[in-house]
C-alpha cells in the first residue's frame, strides 16, 4: 500500500515535470517565433527603406544629370528657358574676391566678346588717328604696272604740293586703277567699282591716263587745256601728252616703259554722285596750282 502510494506520487511528479517542461518549451517556441517574426519585420522594413533610398538616389541622380544637360544647353544658347531647372537659388554670402571670381566664371564668354570688341575699337581708332592724310590725291587710270607700283610718281607730285592739311608734312597719294577694257581682267581687279567710286567723287581732280581712259570719261569730263596753255606744243585739247617729255625719268622709269599715248589732265568741276559742285570746285582750286607746276616743269626744254 505504502509502495503503491509512493509509486503514484512519483508518477504524479513526473507528469508535473513533463507538463511544466512542455509548457516551457511551448512558451520558448512561441517566444522564438515571436522574435523571428520581429526580426523578419525589421529586416523587411530595412529592405523597404534601403530600396526606397536606392530609388530616391537613382531619381536624384537622373534629375541631376537632366539638369546638367539642360544647363549645358542653356549656356550654349540652344534653348532660352528651361522647364527642368526650377530649384530656388540658395543665397550664399561671399566676400568681394569670391564675387569677382564668380562674376568672371559665369560671364567668361561675354567678357571675351567684350575684350574682342574693345580690341577692334582700339584698332579702328588707332587706324583712323594714324592713317596717312594726303595733301593731294591724283588718279592713274590705265594699266602700267611700273608706273602704278614701282615708280616714284607720288614723290614727284609731292614736290609741287604744299602742306594743305597743316599736319606738318607733305604727302601725295596716287589711286592706281589698272583699266584695260578687258572685261574679265578688269573684273578680277575690281576696276569697275574703283572707277565708279573715284569718278563720282571729288577727292582727286588731277588725272593721268592713256588712250583707253577716254572710254570711261564723258566728253566734258576734262578741262580744255588748249585755252589755258595756247602755245604749249604738248597739249592736244584736254590732254598734256607725256611723250617727248622727261616724265619717265622724273618718276624713276625708263622712257620705253611709258607708251606715247599717256597724258596728264585735270577734271572739270561739276556735281557728282558723291560730291557737290562746290566741293569739287574747292578741290580744283586747291590742286590746280600743283597741276600747273607739273605742266610747267614738264614743258621746260633741256
Amino acid at each position: 500500500m505504502s509502495d503503491s502510494k509512493k509509486s503514484m506520487d512519483n508518477n504524479s511528479d513526473d507528469e508535473k515535470l513533463h507538463i511544466e517542461k512542455s509548457v516551457f518549451e511551448v512558451s520558448k517556441d512561441m517566444q522564438k517565433k515571436a522574435d523571428d517574426e520581429i526580426q523578419r519585420k525589421i529586416a523587411e522594413k530595412q529592405r523597404i527603406e534601403e530600396e526606397h533610398k536606392r530609388m530616391e538616389q537613382e531619381e536624384h541622380d537622373k534629375r541631376l544629370e537632366a539638369e546638367r544637360l539642360e544647363l549645358i544647353r542653356l549656356k550654349q544658347g540652344v534653348i532660352d528657358d528651361s522647364e527642368i531647372i526650377h530649384e530656388e537659388q540658395i543665397e550664399v554670402k561671399q566676400n568681394i574676391f569670391q564675387k569677382i571670381g564668380d562674376f568672371f566664371y559665369h560671364n567668361s564668354w561675354w567678357l571675351w566678346i567684350a575684350v574682342f570688341l574693345c580690341l577692334i575699337l582700339i584698332w579702328l581708332v588707332s587706324s583712323l588717328v594714324n592713317r596717312p592724310r594726303p595733301d593731294i590725291i591724283f588718279l592713274v587710270i590705265g594699266e602700267n604696272y611700273e608706273m602704278g607700283e614701282e615708280s616714284g610718281i607720288e614723290e614727284y607730285v609731292a614736290g609741287f604740293t604744299e602742306d594743305f592739311n597743316g599736319n606738318g608734312e607733305i604727302l601725295a597719294s596716287m589711286y592706281y586703277i589698272p583699266y584695260t577694257a578687258n572685261t574679265n581682267k578688269d573684273y578680277i581687279n575690281s576696276v569697275d567699282s574703283k572707277l565708279t567710286s573715284e569718278l563720282n567723287s571729288a577727292r582727286a581732280v588731277i588725272l593721268i591716263g592713256n588712250k583707253l581712259t577716254k572710254n570711261v570719261l564723258f566728253d566734258d569730263s576734262l578741262v580744255d587745256l588748249s585755252s589755258i596753255y595756247p602755245d604749249n606744243e604738248h597739249i592736244i585739247k584736254d590732254k598734256f601728252m607725256l611723250s617727248d617729255t622727261d616724265f619717265a625719268e622724273k618718276i624713276g622709269l625708263q622712257k620705253e616703259q611709258i607708251s606715247d599715248d599717256w597724258f596728264i589732265s585735270i577734271r572739270t568741276p561739276k556735281k557728282l554722285l558723291y560730291s557737290s559742285l562746290d566741293e569739287m570746285q574747292e578741290v580744283y582750286d586747291r590742286d590746280f596750282a600743283v597741276f600747273d607746276a607739273i605742266i610747267k616743269d614738264l614743258s621746260e626744254k633741256e
